[in-house]
């Protein structure tokens, strides 16, 4: 589930901020529609509980984070974009990418084909940019899009649309973690914004699953849509399969505009959300999109805070993304 605090009781999952997924986005490259920019946030800058600022650290060095890409509608992957991450030391992080095609995609493996190898970290607001061939790559810390005034670790990949397989595509993303005598396990994942609230029994199978067997979740979310939207049971059943296998939806072939093709970092997704979960009686939230996001890769803004000085800046407007 896309949320800022997916672990128990609004925490983090297994207490580490560093591999709470917040947020997905995906639209076509702005003035260049033959590219897709596919973004990832992680490790929101606050918690709720416990309350207070997180670790500097950007992203977890023992962590695999993950996007995935199913090409033939079935809610398997087909191509998955690994990202591992070095020690954090100095105030420096480095990066690394693999692109993993095929059968091994669904997986939960990590290796693959390299694609950049030691990209920078932006630890303060200069945002580091790696490019190698026809794609490029950022992470770092930037200003959270999803209409919030705190920080987020961003991820982000500018690719040929040749290279996402086909015209119409499903993504989501994960986090997983070392397992105690070998392998990966899955320890966070999702596409669309804010579901972690309807599922409360079964969040944890939720966040441990895969999008191919979000069908078993239909009638816990049909039953929390009849109590928080009155709809009745036939209706409830039917909303709550729309919002099932969670995947995000993606045309390359289109504009961007969620809920139905992708998502843009000025879609306000938070109200659409309320909209399906109340039944049409709270419509929205009244905030508006940021207005700190560049016109030019990585396309989310600056961080309130520059972790290097640790002294906190203010933002310059500037135009939205769209």
């Amino acid at each position: 589930m896309s949320h800022h605090y997916s672990g128990p009781d609004f925490g983090f999952p297994h207490g580490d901020a560093r591999l709470d997924f917040t947020d997905l986005y995906a639209f076509p490259k702005p003035g260049d529609t033959g590219k897709s920019i596919l973004i990832m946030n992680v490790h929101p800058s606050a918690g709720e509980n416990p309350p207070g600022a997180t670790t500097i650290e950007p992203f977890a060095p023992e962590a695999l984070y993950e996007l995935k890409i199913d090409t033939e509608g079935d809610a398997i992957a087909d191509i998955a974009y690994q990202i591992r991450f070095s020690a954090f030391e100095r105030g420096a992080q480095t990066a690394i990418v693999r692109r993993v095609d095929g059968p091994q995609a669904a997986g939960t493996s990590d290796g693959g084909r390299l694609i950049i190898d030691g990209a920078p970290v932006s630890i303060g607001r200069e945002a580091r940019i790696t490019q190698a061939g026809d794609t490029r790559f950022f992470a770092g810390w930037r200003s959270d899009p999803f209409f919030a005034d705190k920080d987020v670790c961003s991820i982000v990949l500018e690719v040929p649309n040749s290279a996402l397989g086909a015209k119409g595509v499903r993504l989501w993303a994960r986090t997983l973690t070392p397992r105690d005598g070998g392998g990966w396990i899955q320890v966070e994942r999702g596409a669309q914004p804010a579901q972690a609230v309807i599922l409360v029994e079964e969040r944890d199978a939720d966040l441990g699953g895969e999008p191919a067997d979000d069908e078993r979740f239909l009638a816990a979310f049909a039953h929390a849509l009849e109590h928080t939207g009155g709809y009745t049971p036939a209706e409830a059943k039917r909303v709550a399969g729309t919002l099932l296998p969670d995947v995000l939806p993606y045309d390359l072939t289109r504009p961007a505009s969620f809920p139905d093709n992708g998502r843009t970092l000025t879609d306000d997704a938070f109200d659409f959300f309320m909209r399906v979960l109340t039944n049409g009686k709270v419509n929205g939230d009244n905030v508006g999109p940021h207005d700190d996001l560049l016109l030019e890769f990585p396309y989310v803004g600056p961080p309130h805070q520059d972790r290097v000085t640790k002294l906190p800046h203010k933002t310059t407007p500037t135009q939205n993304q769209t």
